[in-house]
């Protein structure tokens, strides 16, 4: 059958017969360009390489990973890197992508397997610079590629016979048969999808990892159809100049979508932060009392995390005092002030109020409510709420404590952590006595917890 020339457009991919000034899908001016279309027959082959298989018929190999010695990596992609998955990390520039897929590979490389560490955004000299920066353990079986020429990259793939294949990033690289720029749709779901083929191989399954550039608008730079053909999109999330790091999955076919990992940027590349509990709280004596602290614990997947919330209360000399929080939206700031005020019947109408979190965790459950108007009490009246102690329960506009999700396990991370009392709604834990050393305090409102620590002895 004969051939034909169609023209498609370098921006979104749309495909016309004949060209055009402007493309009907994405608007763009000037993109077509003109392609040879080889034609195909519309024959049934009359053999098959592969037929269907029942269901039952069909051997798993979810459980078939490789398990690195960076547990909260291993814990967001549930349990390890599977053999034959293909996944794209992405993050802010600066996040640490790059340093953190050279350790994944240098851990895979000390395990026995064969890494391919493919780069068109660095030379090799400088991923061979931060490799002797981070890097301790024997690196022979990393082998490194920088180029931007997919072609290369899978004949490289076809050489080494790599277990592992990571691509940085996946945005800057080209196949040949493709005339088109680097980084447009065209060529970064071509280069994807050579890739998947790759690590879904029936006689050679391997892992692939890529990187995708992320937009200001915090999305992978393409087309959506790229979240779709991968397994898993890891997410790491970060600031410049600040050490915590955390990493989730917003999509995985292989595990849960709501794990999250945490990892501390040093000198020394990513390090896992294996216990959180100690990580965002401060460690005091037991003779050191600091007022307006508080602790609570929160829910981060299937894991409980405590969390220490610190607030500073000042007077104000404007008409309008300040409301700082760095670690929820300002609205939910005034309404926990708001509720204070009018049910804990304490006035802050001239204080200026700043609450953070220890680490610079983000507060987004509503269980932590209690814990934030707790730690403003705290401080307003300059008393130290006892080390010992945790606030568990959300806080309705009427005063009342409300019970809080998953308040079992929240509260066996206390325990498990040492502390002895913990304030909670009335009616929420249904067996107290399953807890060793934690005393489970259950009262009504919020009064009743300022008038239970003794919060109303000094003067405002």
């Amino acid at each position: 059958m004969k051939n034909k020339v169609i023209y498609r457009c370098s921006n979104c991919g749309y495909e016309s017969p004949k060209w055009m000034g402007k493309c009907q899908s994405c608007e763009e001016w000037n993109t077509y360009e003109e392609m040879i279309s080889q034609a195909k027959s519309t024959a049934v082959s009359n053999s098959r390489k592969t037929s269907p298989k029942r269901l039952s018929e069909v051997i798993s190999g979810n459980s078939d990973r490789i398990v690195t010695s960076l547990s909260e990596f291993n814990r967001v992609l549930g349990g390890g890197i599977v053999r034959d998955s293909i996944i794209i990390l992405t993050a802010r520039p600066g996040a640490g992508k790059s340093t953190l897929l050279l350790q994944v590979a240098d851990d895979v490389a000390s395990k026995g397997y064969r890494v391919l560490y493919a780069s068109a955004e660095e030379s090799d000299s400088q991923i061979k610079s931060r490799a002797d920066r981070i890097l301790n353990s024997n690196k022979s079986n990393i082998w490194i590629y920088s180029d931007t020429s997919m072609n290369n990259v899978l004949a490289s793939v076809a050489e080494l016979d790599p277990d592992l294949i990571i691509i940085d990033s996946i945005q800057t690289f080209n196949l040949e048969e493709h005339n088109s720029r680097p980084g447009s749709p065209i060529q970064t779901m071509e280069c994807a999808n050579e890739l998947l083929k790759v690590a879904k191989n029936n006689s050679r399954p391997r892992a692939v990892i890529m990187v995708g550039q992320m937009t200001k608008d915090d999305e992978i730079a393409g087309l959506r159809a790229l979240e779709h053909l991968v397994d898993a999109v890891l997410i790491l999330n970060g600031e410049n100049g600040e050490e915590l790091r955390g990493a989730w999955c917003s999509k995985n076919r292989f595990g849960s979508t709501g794990e999250i990992g945490f990892f501390s940027m040093t000198e020394q590349g990513m390090l896992s932060i294996d216990n959180p509990s100690e990580f965002f709280m401060t460690q005091r004596g037991d003779g050191q009392k600091v007022s307006g602290s508080a602790l609570t614990v929160i829910k981060e997947g299937s894991r409980p995390i405590i969390v220490e919330i610190e607030s500073l209360v000042s007077r104000s000399f404007t008409p309008y005092p300040s409301r700082i929080a760095e670690c929820l939206r300002r609205d939910q700031l005034n309404t926990m002030i708001s509720i204070l005020e009018q049910r804990g019947r304490i006035n802050l109408y001239d204080k200026n109020v700043v609450i953070k979190t220890t680490g610079g965790l983000q507060l987004k459950e509503q269980s932590v409510s209690l814990a934030i108007i707790m730690c403003i009490v705290s401080s307003v009246k300059d008393k130290a709420i006892p080390n010992d102690t945790v606030f568990l329960a959300d806080v309705g506009l009427t005063g009342e404590l409300k019970k809080v999700p998953s308040i079992e396990a929240r509260i066996r991370e206390i325990d498990r952590m040492g502390f002895k009392r913990v304030y909670v709604a009335k009616n929420t834990v249904r067996d107290s006595s399953r807890f060793k050393n934690v005393e489970i305090i259950e009262l009504n409102t919020l009064y009743d917890v300022i008038m239970h620590l003794n919060m109303n002895t000094l003067e405002q």
